[in-house]
């Protein structure tokens, strides 16, 4: 559908952060987009909780933009704008890591577009670059931090010595963390923008409900002190990669080498890498949240929906998701101040297969503290071992254990 007398019109639904920061840029804009596209683009409406029609706003419109968030009624007026003729462009990552196949294919038959370059790591464009400048690229991993907020309650943690508490309400004064950060700290976030990116880069249908995933709630201030010691730094990473002929998506905290290409991205950036033999590896790195940043990227996304047509694919294949994967881990240790306490541990770790790195012992008496790196392992053998340790009669509390990502550089 195309407006008359050169205008473009675009209806937005949801009125927040993102949506308000949108509906203020779209006119600002509006000039420089007509030239680029020979449309001008106008508002046609703005449905809030408590005004507007969604029937009427779609009436009057060649676009839609959704930025109200959730399952429903989201998705239900995604599905109405595309079967109605209209393009649709979305910030909301769990419509589509829970939807994503129903809607790619409803927008295929409708020959309309659906982008979603917001959805994932704010105005860092690894969508389009994944769908588009990486088109010919067979890729074996992507990875990355996909969650401004975890990133800078971690650098913060690292940089103060703060407790996680405290380093969420700083998150939270400063606007990096909503009222309710559940989602966001506990890993949920990440993982649905991890589920995307793998639909995208693997062409295989990912639900979130396949991707494993942990948070940041448990971190302690003790543990991002020995990890410098040991010359790490510690991240929320999402990684999706081929594992033989399966797929492992997966999202936990793990520690990083200073030469990863990851490791010096803090505060609330975003950052992701995107791996392949043709290309060896492309990092893409920028503010991951915020209302004007995600609003400019919908606007390319708008911008993109005005000039040619484009659509996700169907998938191309169904690929089995790998579980058990090789890792390195760090491992904390509360222990008796005894002799042979190391010599137990190195035992039950020798027995599963688990081969030891490096180690820092500290404290005396009730802080005796053993701290290891330990090499690549199954995780399956690892978690094995740890049960194992736990039982120990030395420990004087249970073991954590965080993963650690060799790669010095890629």
């Amino acid at each position: 559908m195309i407006s008359n007398e050169g205008m473009f019109r675009v209806g937005v639904l949801g009125h927040g952060t993102v949506g308000s920061a949108f509906a203020a840029l779209l006119p600002e804009q509006a000039q420089r987009i007509e030239r680029i596209t020979g449309l001008r683009p106008e508002l046609s409406g703005i449905l809030t909780r408590r005004e507007g029609s969604f029937e009427q706003i779609l009436e009057r419109s060649d676009l839609i933009v959704e930025l109200i968030g959730g399952l429903q009624p989201a998705r239900d007026y995604v599905l109405r704008a595309m079967r109605a003729g209209r393009h649709v462009v979305t910030a909301n990552k769990q419509l589509l890591s829970h939807h994503g196949e129903e809607l790619w294919e409803v927008a295929r038959a409708e020959g309309v577009q659906l982008r979603f370059e917001a959805a994932v790591a704010g105005v860092v464009p690894v969508i389009r670059v994944i769908q588009e400048s990486l088109a010919g690229a067979r890729i074996d991993r992507v990875h990355g931090i996909v969650n401004g907020t975890t990133n800078f309650i971690l650098t913060e943690m690292a940089r103060t010595g703060e407790t996680f508490a405290d380093a969420l309400a700083e998150a939270q004064r400063l606007g990096y963390a909503e009222a309710d950060p559940s989602q966001d700290v506990d890993g949920r976030d990440a993982a649905a923008k991890m589920a995307i990116l793998a639909r995208l880069a693997f062409e295989t249908p990912v639900h979130i409900d396949q991707v494993r995933y942990e948070g940041i709630e448990q971190i302690q201030p003790d543990d991002l002190e020995y990890a410098r010691e040991l010359g790490l730094g510690l991240k929320l990473i999402g990684t999706a990669e081929r594992i033989g002929d399966g797929l492992s998506v997966r999202v936990h905290p793990a520690f990083l080498y200073p030469g990863h290409p990851l490791a010096s991205v803090g505060g609330p950036f975003n950052a992701v890498t995107v791996e392949s033999d043709t290309i060896t590896e492309i990092t893409m790195s920028g503010p991951g949240a915020g209302g004007p940043q995600t609003a400019s990227a919908v606007l390319g996304d708008v911008i993109s929906a005005m000039i040619p047509p484009a659509s996700t694919p169907a998938a191309a294949h169904e690929l089995p998701i790998v579980e058990d994967v090789l890792c390195a881990f760090y491992i904390h240790l509360e222990v008796a101040d005894e002799p042979g306490v190391l010599a137990q541990v190195a035992q039950v770790l020798a027995r599963h297969g688990v081969s030891v790195k490096s180690v820092v012992q500290r404290g005396l008496g009730d802080q005796a503290r053993l701290v290891m790196v330990v090499h690549r392992v199954l995780e399956s053998r690892f978690r094995a071992a740890m049960q194992e340790i736990a039982q120990l009669a030395v420990l004087r509390a249970p073991p954590r254990a965080i993963r650690v990502l060799e790669e010095e550089f890629l």
